[in-house]
Parts: structure tokens; sequence; C-alpha cells
């Protein structure tokens, strides 16, 4: 269980919610975790579950089914996610795609789908990363032409969470690929449309039960009533966005860290050698004082994003930095909580493995950390 006595970034509130969430985890989650996980993808009735305890978009505003809470209850259900040692795509939908409709998109299209959204009958995704083209979104090929009252979709996306499982997918494509990043749209497109089509859920390295995939459009329509927001502004929508998208991967890589930690002080306390404790030993305590500190430190600067970005105050690049730093330090920690179990660490069955094993992308999704170190040396 999270420590939350050196924490000020919540209220009681909050506390109350958190409470809840860990409840219904505990119910929904935990007992199919390994189910979640063998099968590559979660049940469509976790998602049910999770928008009848209030975990799918909080912030989502009363009059289109939600809470209209503030970001620190979205906080609070990612790293209650990540410390369970799940990698579910609710984050994404909470933190993500849901800003893109509810701050984009038509009075029409929040009725569309955001109750759904909130209620777990629609589950989202967004389409962004192309086979050659990952962090640098101009590059996309992808095409949506414009015929009439309508347009016309072509191309290919991949690594994409939630694909397997989504009911609507946000697509980042070229309405006018003369314009470069002033020729990128979101454009909504339904699962059903004719043209669209899921390919494989992909087997990647960790992050198991997070369906990721690669969607196909081959001449799909969808009415120009589909763009959210205005045509050509979807690049500097995607910009605006990123510091929610990139504190959330921030927020969760905390958590997991802070569960790989505890996981790895357990074990030593538990385990002996040489007629003693593994945690006796000077070198462990060294390694665990040491991940400790990094904690510490993390956990406060985690409360002050959180803080400033429910103001409204978090920059761009503070959140880069914040991206890159969580990250890093959640690979880092992983990797000597594992190395502290010893070869039970490089067995499945301990949760220590599967937490490294899920680290390893995060320094790589929402922008790979080298990125994130360009877009914080623009801001020097």
């Amino acid at each position: 269980m999270l420590d939350l006595s050196a924490r000020f970034a919540f209220d009681e509130d909050h506390a109350l919610f958190r409470d809840s969430v860990r409840k219904m985890l505990e119910r929904e989650l935990l007992p199919h975790m390994e189910r979640f996980e063998e099968e590559g993808i979660v049940s469509r009735e976790f998602w049910l579950a999770c928008g009848e305890a209030g975990m799918l978009c909080p912030n989502v505003s009363p009059d289109h089914g939600g809470l209209g809470l503030d970001f620190g209850y979205n906080a609070v259900i990612d790293e209650e996610i990540a410390y369970a040692g799940s990698s579910v795509g609710v984050p994404l939908q909470n933190d993500i795609t849901t800003e893109y409709i509810q701050t984009y998109g038509s009075e029409e299209q929040k009725r569309r789908y955001l109750p759904a959204m909130v209620r777990g009958t629609c589950i989202s995704a967004i389409a962004m990363t192309e086979p050659a083209t990952g962090s640098d979104l101009q590059g996309i090929r992808t095409t949506a032409r414009r015929i009439g009252d309508r347009y016309v979709i072509n191309g290919s996306k991949t690594y994409i969470t939630n694909g397997q499982n989504a009911d609507v997918v946000i697509v980042v494509a070229k309405t006018d690929p003369e314009r470069g990043a002033k020729g990128i749209s979101l454009i909504l497109v339904d699962a059903d449309t004719p043209g669209f089509a899921r390919g494989r859920n992909l087997d990647k390295i960790g992050q198991w039960s997070a369906d990721t995939s690669e969607l196909f459009f081959n001449d799909v329509e969808v009415p120009v009533a589909n763009c959210l927001g205005e045509e050509g502004h979807g690049f500097r929508y995607l910009m605006e966005r990123l510091p929610q998208e990139r504190l959330s991967i921030a927020i969760s890589a905390q958590a997991a860290a802070q569960r790989a930690f505890d996981e790895a002080l357990a074990f030593v306390k538990d385990r002996k050698a040489f007629g003693q404790p593994i945690f006796e030993f000077q070198n462990t305590k060294f390694s665990l004082a040491d991940m400790k500190s990094q904690l510490q430190v993390g956990w406060a600067h985690i409360d002050w994003a959180i803080k400033r970005h429910v103001k409204g105050e978090l920059t761009t690049a503070e959140a880069s930095a914040a991206k890159q730093w969580h990250s890093d330090m959640q690979n880092r920690i992983t990797d000597v909580a594992l190395q502290l179990h010893g070869g039970a660490g490089y067995m499945n069955e301990y949760l220590i493995a599967r937490l490294w094993r899920d680290a390893r992308v995060t320094r790589i999704f929402g922008g790979t950390n080298e990125i994130m170190k360009e877009v914080v040396s623009r801001s020097l």
C-alpha cells in the first residue's frame, strides 16, 4: 500500500476516493491479473466495473455524465493501478483521449462519446504512431482526403494502446499534406466503420495485459463532422495536451518504482543467505537506501507537478522533464530491485519480474526520453 503520510498534492476527498479505488482494484483487478496477462487484453467486464466505480474519466463534467473532478483524482487512479503492477489502459482513456474530446470536441461529439466513456461502454484509443514514424509526428503518412462532406482515410498505425478493445479511435492524419504540421487534423473513427481493421495484438516485452495493436485504414469514410476541433489544428492540439500525457506517465512510473522497492525490501528481509537475512548485508542496505532516497525526491516532485498541473501552470518542458526523470528512475529502481531478488527475480512468478518488464517502455512511449531532453533544452 502506498504511504501517503508525507504527500501534499491531495486532500481528504482524494483520500476517500483512493480508498474506493483500492477496494475496487482488489475486487475486480487483482483476482484476474494473471488471466489478463496471459490473454494479452483486459476484459470489457473490467472496464464496466471501472465505470460503475467512478474510475473512468472522473474530470468529465456532470453535463456529460462525469463527476467534474480535478486531475488529482486521475492521479490517484494512475498511482493505484501502477502500484498494483498492472498495465491496463484506463489511464490512457482518463488522461489522454478524454481530454481531447472534452477540450476540442463539438457538443454533439461530447454527448455521443463522453457519457459512454465514463460508463465504460465505450473504450477509446488515440492513433499517432506509424510503422515509420514515432516521436516525429510531423512525419506521419496517414491521410484524410476531403471529398465533399466526408473524409476518406488511408494509412496504418502501430503500437496503439487499447487498439483491440477500442470502440472509437482518435486518428492523427494529414488533411493537407502540403502544409506540414499545419495540415494535421484529429479525426474520430468508430471501430465499426467500413474499411477500418485491427491487425495483430502485438507481442511485447512487457505490459502484456495492455492490448497494443496495429490499425489499418483502407478508404475509411467518415463525416467531416468527425473532425475533432478545427481542421489543420491537430498538431497544435497534440502539443497542448502533451503536459498531461507526460505527467501521467511520470506518475505511473513513480508508483511502479515504489512497488518494486517495496517488493525488494520484503524479499530481502525474508530470504536468508550465509545464515542471515539478505537485508543484513551492507550492500543490500546501501542499495535500498539509495532507492529510498530517489523515491523520496520523486514523490516530492510528483506532488509538486500534480499541484502545478491542477492549477494549469505545468509547462511542456516541466512535464517532459518529469516524464524523463521518473521513467529513468523507475528503470534504475526496478533493475536493482530485481537484482536483490537474485535468481527469483528472473522468474515470472514473482511480481518484480513483471515490474521490470513493464518499466522498459516508459522511456520510449509518450515521446522517447531523448526527445524529452530536446524539449527541455529548448526552454533554456
